[in-house]
């Protein structure tokens, strides 16, 4: 069995699991990989082979940030995978 690629279409699904089950590991993401520690709330806009676009609440404000990944993505499993080993990263450090 083979995995779908990262089209807008699959971007948009996972988006919408990570934003209604997983607000808390995107709110990682951004304090974590895109250097945000005061960030306080984050959603995920869209994913692709490079990296993952949030929209992070500072300070009352929306800004957007660009989280690379390490290396590109092969589809959408890789994504899971990649997602779920970030998450499991970030809390490692702390």
């Amino acid at each position: 069995m083979t995995s779908e690629a990262i089209t807008p279409t699959v971007s948009d699904r996972i988006c919408k699991h990570m934003n209604d089950d997983h607000a808390d590991a995107v709110l990682v993401y951004a304090r974590v990989y895109g250097d945000k520690p005061e960030a306080e709330s984050a959603v995920m806009e869209s994913i692709d082979p490079q990296g993952m676009t949030l929209n992070v609440r500072i300070n009352g404000d929306t800004v957007s940030l660009r989280v690379g990944f390490d290396r590109d993505l092969k589809d959408a499993e890789d994504a899971h995978h990649t997602l779920i080993d970030m998450l499991k990263q970030a809390r490692a450090k702390g």
